[in-house]
């Protein structure tokens, strides 16, 4: 069951995975942005653009290949293993989907700031871990302008930005699902955003999968439900719990994903013993509009999908709000601290 009309989008991502027609008519458009990509970085590299320079280090967590590899669990992650480090740290992201005309170009999150305001995966930050969060296409302005309004702010997160080469930084998290790097080919006619490093900060490669995907040596994550809450109870601060989510078994129940990948959690639904039908909906979708029947009687949805649903909306249906934990290994703590800057 799907909501959106996403026939292209599926075409090139069957394409990226089988080949075919389709990724071989790309290639000379991968070249192409090869050659541009690898000439901007080598602008920053060679010295002859700026990169800035900031006041706090810089952790840039992001993914070569596009499409939810699992940066927000990851950010997340590194938020909590920081503050349990005693380190005080704000995030800075580009904040897609949101409306800037509301904001303007940087744009400080509230507790009470919208998706449209913010975008879903930095509220969902902020709303989740209660750090600092700035959002802004420029990062280098979006951290200025968090670190004025947090000066006691030691060390920042970018979620996403491996290619904003104006943004220093001091360590970079690279996050790879169980696609790997795909077909190995750089966009379009591959998922590839960079093939290689393009900068020389140290790099460690998280896997958000059950195995290395890919041949770099790396550090593994597990995740895994958290459990379920209410919608009215998640906005107000209400934890997930496990035992509810179990509750739910033998119930007729939709299952909403506005999520790149969204089987994932569909799949993690079924390990728990649920009977669900799907409904796939475009990665951020906005629900300008409610895309169920109006007399569903039960839904579970993802956070990411949460942050953007006023609870007076659904009417009679009961909407639950599906948490995901992720947890890095022990080594991945390890090797963050040993490089962390001091």
């Amino acid at each position: 069951m799907s909501a959106d009309s996403s026939a292209p989008a599926e075409r090139l991502q069957r394409a990226w995975r089988e080949g075919g027609v389709l990724a071989q008519l790309l290639r000379p458009l991968g070249a192409l942005y090869g050659l541009l990509s690898g000439a901007h970085a080598a602008l920053y590299r060679w010295g002859w653009r700026k990169t800035e320079t900031l006041p706090v280090p810089v952790i840039v967590v992001g993914n070569w290949i596009v499409g939810g590899a699992g940066k927000t669990p990851t950010t997340l992650a590194l938020l909590q293993l920081l503050r349990a480090q005693g380190i005080a740290a704000g995030v800075i992201s580009r904040g897609y989907g949101r409306d800037e005309s509301l904001t303007g170009p940087v744009h400080l999150l509230r507790r009470a700031s919208s998706a449209r305001e913010a975008g879903d995966e930095p509220l969902l930050i902020h709303l989740r871990s209660g750090a600092p969060v700035a959002v802004g296409r420029d990062r280098v302005a979006a951290a200025r302008a968090l670190l004025a309004a947090h000066p006691e702010l030691q060390l920042l997160i970018s979620d996403d930005g491996l290619q904003h080469w104006r943004l220093p930084r001091a360590l970079s998290i690279l996050v790879f699902d169980e696609r790997g790097l795909g077909n190995g080919r750089l966009l379009p006619a591959g998922p590839l955003r960079q093939s290689r490093p393009l900068s020389r900060e140290p790099q460690i490669v998280l896997y958000n999968a059950p195995a290395p995907s890919t041949p770099l040596p790396g550090h593994l994550g597990r995740r895994r439900l958290a459990g379920a809450v209410r919608l009215q109870d998640w906005w107000q601060g209400q934890p997930a719990r496990l035992e509810t989510l179990q509750a739910l078994r033998g119930r007729e129940l939709l299952a909403a994903a506005g999520l790149a990948q969204p089987q994932r959690f569909f799949g993690m639904l079924r390990e728990q013993g649920l009977q669900i039908r799907e409904l796939h909906l475009s990665d951020h979708h906005d629900f300008a509009s409610l895309p169920w029947p109006a007399d569903t009687p039960e839904l579970l949805i993802t956070e990411k999908d949460a942050v953007k649903l006023d609870p007076a909306r659904l009417g009679s249906t009961q909407a639950w709000v599906v948490a995901l934990d992720f947890r890095p290994d022990e080594s991945f703590e390890q090797a963050l601290l040993a490089l962390l800057p001091r």
